[in-house]
């Protein structure tokens, strides 16, 4: 099989494989070296500095020993299969990179043998690329669950990001679904990346000269739907992993049926707001200070499709509201359905030096359009009358039915 017809078969497969994100890596070219991963990074979307930046996404194999239900790439499906060896995906990063096709590589595999073999072969890959090609650019790969200690390390010395794939939110699900995987084993690696990042943090402190160890963090990706777990237990799940691994971020990836599977009968493609429903709530968590069982619960366990989570979350809970900015805490203000840090310090910052008026926002680019059901500025409230908390969601509602009509010429 020729290298163009194996890029085109391992290419497809990995596009289930959505945890490929690079910003946050620091790594600087070097003399006589190629790439560089510095300070403005590489993006899987778009750059700090707006730049679309593009990552060589491939598989290393999708030959694979286990058998999992989910998996387009399971031992008994019926695909084509290929396998790079390591020198053929070195080479064409390399090749990629010089062409300005690409600006990094994010490597996936599925298990070859078992996970320790597997392992090996990616960490020749990054060898490769480090050391022979004195490649400085952005580079993520995925370690394999259960494989040795010795080669997480030594993986993690190599590449930027690392990322181990939970793949489903419950112990219950993955045993159904992936009976040869166990959170144990999921889990075990992910405790060593985190413990082997405060060690490397340390040793800097000490040596100047101390190698980076995965400088761009850790993540994983959960598969959503594929169980019909609701998503309060996803949520839970990516709370725990944030405050108990450090993890970077968690994908989610909504359940495409791609194989035919028993234990999967019935369950359609999760649609893609739900997703994105999941990603604006998983940023509540990081950046806002929500806790999982605020934005879902056993009383509401789905996150409402036609709603982002904050708005949602503050019409549940409207007694809170209307706040006063000229007094609220920075903590109060974030929370405000509109309003976000930025908006947030901007109030703080200027209620320094005088109290605030709708003028005042105005003044300071603020938009009141959303937030102004929840505030109060001077004492003065300008959000009307809400005739029932089901008219306010569907004025915040960004998924309003649109109803079209053919214009007239007269």
């Amino acid at each position: 099989m020729d290298i163009n017809e194996k890029l085109k078969i391992l290419a497809d497969s990995a596009k289930y494989d959505v945890s490929c994100s690079s910003s946050g890596s620091k790594r600087k070219n070097s003399k006589n070296g190629i790439g560089n991963a510095s300070y403005s990074g590489i993006c899987h979307s778009w750059s700090e500095d707006g730049r679309c930046i593009s990552l060589l996404k491939i598989l290393l194999t999708n030959k694979c020993v286990y058998d999992c239900e989910y998996c387009v790439n399971r031992r008994s499906s019926d695909i084509k299969r290929a396998e790079f060896s390591p020198r053929e995906v070195a080479d064409i990063t390399i090749n990629f990179y010089k062409r300005n096709y690409i600006e990094g590589l994010f490597l996936s595999s599925a298990v070859i043998q078992n996970p320790d073999y597997t392992m090996e072969l990616l960490i020749n890959t990054a060898e490769i690329l480090r050391n022979e090609y004195n490649f400085n650019g952005y580079i993520h790969m995925k370690a394999i669950p259960g494989a040795n200690t010795v080669l997480i390390k030594k993986l993690g010395s190599l590449v930027d990001r690392m990322s181990i794939n939970i793949e489903l939110p419950t112990q219950k699900a993955l045993s159904l679904l992936a009976p040869s995987k166990t959170y144990s084993s999921i889990y075990s690696p992910m405790s060593d990346v985190k413990n082997f990042i405060l060690e490397n943090r340390e040793d800097k402190k000490k040596y100047r000269h101390s190698e980076s160890f995965v400088p761009a963090g850790q993540t994983t990706q959960m598969i959503v739907g594929a169980s019909r777990e609701s998503d309060y237990v996803i949520l839970k799940r990516s709370s725990s992993l944030y405050k108990d691994y450090n993890l970077k971020r968690v994908y989610y990836s909504g359940y495409v049926p791609a194989v035919k599977s028993m234990f999967t009968k019935g369950i359609t493609k999760v649609p893609l707001i739900r997703e994105h429903r999941l990603y604006q709530a998983d940023w509540l968590m990081r950046f806002y200070r929500f806790e999982a069982e605020e934005i879902t619960n056993n009383s509401v366990p789905n996150l409402d499709l036609n709603l982002d989570p904050k708005a949602s979350w503050a019409i549940r809970n409207i007694d809170k509201f209307p706040i006063e900015i000229n007094t609220a805490t920075y903590g109060e203000l974030i929370r405000v359905p509109g309003f976000g840090p930025t908006y947030a310090r901007r109030i703080i910052n200027a209620r320094k030096f005088a109290n605030l008026s709708y003028d005042s926002l105005l003044n300071l680019k603020i938009s009141v359009k959303r937030a102004k059901y929840f505030i109060k500025v001077g004492g003065v409230y300008k959000g009307g009358m809400v005739k029932s908390m089901d008219y306010l969601s569907y004025i915040l509602s960004d998924r309003k039915e649109k109803k079209y009509e053919q214009l007239s010429f007269f």
